[in-house]
């Protein structure tokens, strides 16, 4: 274990582990700037756990019901070791693929720790590259580096050697009816799988192969129409493999956000657990509530803060740097003598404040 992953497990103590996910990953890249989600996501925390412990438990997430279609709608299409998708995969996207091998990695022997996974997915892809040997590899565990801290990934399903590429496929049971899906559903499978991508290029290049061996390009399978029967479509992926690669470049090293922390802190629930996220900055959003376990909390905060950031990232922006509510409205009203900065800004507001009441009125 290196320092860093000794010093994160010393802060999660023995708080509630909940460990990154192609999801977490794609959903922290939208709002690189949290610092307190880096945090915790780097030190594994349950974010749920911890939102509960501070009196917001989350309210969204996947039904018990859209889970149990998804965790069997992959399970028909990988049965009989994956015979259903590779018959997708020559004839739906009529892909030229030879016999191929199939290979379960959701364990190693009785072994499910990630570090033997991690080493077994390695072995057996180095060699796929190598053999050139055409295989799908089911459940391979990936490791991809947020802010210096490894996070082990699975995607569903890895293909060896589609016309010398590997590709990622990715297994939704969302439906596509004439041909047709949610653009929504698509684009957030799609930021998934960019995710995984940039986790299967990071294994290639500590294997001193070329990460362009890697397609940009993901095999996206669903239900066909409003049925169980699977469908697939190519999806490239550049843009999300633009966007998450720049995020995640730009997030601060998780050894530098550590020293944010009060001496001897850590995340384990008890009475000093609030004064211990308060201590690590947030930058909330209305938008995360719609992606982060953390958002209420944060919400909370930011009100009683009086803080624009609960007006959403429109408002702040609009607003040019003022970041107190209380600030904004007395600028407005004429209560707050604007500073030199604020002159522009204050003038808006004060028009605004005079056109509101003129309407009132």
């Amino acid at each position: 274990m290196n320092d860093l992953a000794a010093r994160l497990d010393r802060v999660r103590d023995d708080a509630p582990t909940c460990r990154h996910n192609a999801r977490t990953i794609a959903a922290l890249t939208t709002n690189p700037g949290c610092v307190r989600r880096a945090l915790l996501d780097a030190a594994s925390v349950d974010k749920a756990a911890i939102a509960r412990e501070l009196g917001h438990p989350p309210q969204f997430g996947q039904s018990q019901f859209a889970i149990t279609r998804g965790n069997t709608f992959e399970a028909m299409v990988k049965a009989n070791g994956c015979a259903e998708l590779l018959a997708l995969l020559r004839d739906t996207l009529g892909l030229s693929i030879p016999e191929v091998g199939y290979v379960d990695l959701n364990t190693v022997g009785d072994n499910a720790s990630n570090v033997v996974r991690h080493q077994r997915t390695r072995q057996l892809l180095g060699r796929a590259i190598r053999d050139h040997e055409a295989t799908l590899f089911d459940h391979p565990l990936l490791r991809l580096d947020i802010a210096g801290a490894p996070a082990y990934l699975e995607p569903d399903v890895v293909a060896v050697q589609i016309d010398g590429l590997f590709h990622v496929i990715e297994i939704k049971s969302f439906p596509v009816i004439d041909e047709q899906a949610d653009p929504t559903q698509v684009a957030t499978a799609a930021k998934q799988s960019a995710v995984y991508v940039l986790a299967l290029r990071q294994l290639f290049a500590e294997l001193g192969e070329s990460q362009e061996l890697v397609s940009h390009k993901a095999i996206l399978v669903c239900a066909r129409d409003f049925t169980n029967r699977p469908t697939a479509a190519m999806v490239d992926l550049r843009k999300q493999l633009a966007v998450v690669s720049r995020q995640l470049s730009r997030m601060t090293s998780i050894e530098n956000l550590l020293e944010l922390l009060p001496p001897g802190a850590t995340f384990a629930p008890g009475p000093e657990l609030g004064d211990t996220i308060a201590a690590i900055p947030a930058r909330y959003a209305p938008d995360c509530m719609s992606h982060c376990d953390l958002a209420f909390a944060c919400r909370a905060e930011a009100r009683a803060a009086g803080s624009v950031d609960a007006l959403g990232r429109g408002v702040c922006d609009d607003l040019g740097g003022i970041d107190s509510v209380g600030t904004a409205l007395g600028l407005a009203d004429g209560s707050f003598a604007p500073g030199p900065e604020h002159a522009d800004i204050a003038a808006i507001l004060r028009a605004a404040h005079r056109l509101r009441l003129e309407i009132a009125g």
